[in-house]
């Protein structure tokens, strides 16, 4: 049975802390954070603190905390020599305290509270300095049912950043489109299945053979009408633009 301690209460927490609960390998200990309100409807479940030294020795803390706060309470923790982790795709394995043997635990997934997780669809990236570390943290992330993947901190990096454009960019194109479609009294419903398809896609051919439109094609009167139809919100019609030129570069012409 592998213990855990999870530090935050944050999106990434919660959700592995009910992943952790329903797994039969592994126990949470303890649950920090500084606002013990944040947590308290979990006090019944778990022992729920709110000061660093009311910790108790467990086989792993995870630093679930926003990617500015994991240097300093890394450095805050009352102990040394034992195994830290944080969740961050961004941030160095190098930031958690060089008293504690250093780990990454990076969920490849966007992550809401209260939006279901199914964690076998969540890949796992996983980082240590000290190769006996990595061992224990694969066996904590299959205990979860996720696919654990070892990767050094530049895979990561370029993992995360990729993540933002896939991920957060094109959801602020979801909104920029779920607005144009209220504007005429569109219903925004009637491009999921294509949002859908586009995502399956992709599981089978590469984003650059999957790209259609009118960019890709180079329909000058469809482009022009469109950026037209846009000149009440310029800040649309820049990135229509800017995404427009993109694609005409990829595709060359």
């Amino acid at each position: 049975m592998i213990s855990v301690t999870i530090l935050g209460a944050g999106n990434v927490a919660t959700h592995l802390y009910n992943a952790f609960k329903q797994s039969s390998n592994t126990t949470v200990k303890q649950w920090f954070n500084r606002n013990i309100n944040t947590i308290i409807d979990y006090k019944n479940d778990v022992d729920t603190i709110d000061s660093l030294e009311q910790l108790e020795d467990a086989d792993i803390y995870i630093l679930a905390v926003s990617d500015d706060a994991i240097a300093k309470l890394s450095q805050q923790l009352p102990f040394e020599d034992r195994l830290v982790v944080h969740t961050s795709g961004s941030v160095s394995v190098y930031d958690i305290d060089k008293k504690h043997r250093r780990g990454v635990l990076y969920p490849l997934q966007s992550i809401s509270k209260d939006a279901k997780i199914d964690f076998a669809d969540v890949p796992i990236c996983i980082e240590t300095i000290h190769k006996k570390s990595f061992p224990l943290l694969r066996e904590l992330i299959l205990s979860i049912g996720s696919p654990a993947h070892k990767i050094n901190s530049d895979q990561r990096r370029v993992l995360h950043l990729a993540a933002v454009f896939v991920n957060n960019f094109t959801n602020q194109l979801y909104r920029i489109g779920h607005e144009i479609t209220e504007s005429e009294g569109a219903e925004f419903d009637m491009l999921k299945p294509l949002i859908l398809e586009t995502a399956k896609k992709i599981q089978d051919m590469s984003p650059y053979k999957a790209q259609t439109g009118p960019a890709r094609r180079y329909d000058k009167k469809t482009l022009k009408k469109q950026i037209k139809s846009l000149d009440d919100n310029k800040h649309h019609q820049d990135i229509y633009k800017l995404l427009t030129a993109s694609i005409q570069k990829t595709h060359g012409r």
